[in-house]
């Protein structure tokens, strides 16, 4: 399973508007059914391939 680190350093976006909750950054993806990070460009990037696994879900530690 591909872990998002697979896809190589983040690629982050600019918001035009910031959203009204942290709910509004993601969208379920119709292929994998998993929810799509959209502060990320990697996993938007590997769920708009028309086949494509799932990704494994990775912890992120904060310091």
């Amino acid at each position: 399973m591909t872990k998002p680190s697979d896809l190589g350093p983040p690629i982050k976006g600019k918001p035009h508007e910031p959203p009204s909750d942290e709910g509004d950054h993601f969208y379920k993806c119709d292929i994998s059914g998993q929810p799509v990070d959209m502060r990320d460009l990697r996993q938007v990037i590997w769920h708009e391939q028309p086949t494509h696994e799932r990704l494994k879900p990775q912890v992120v530690k904060r310091s």
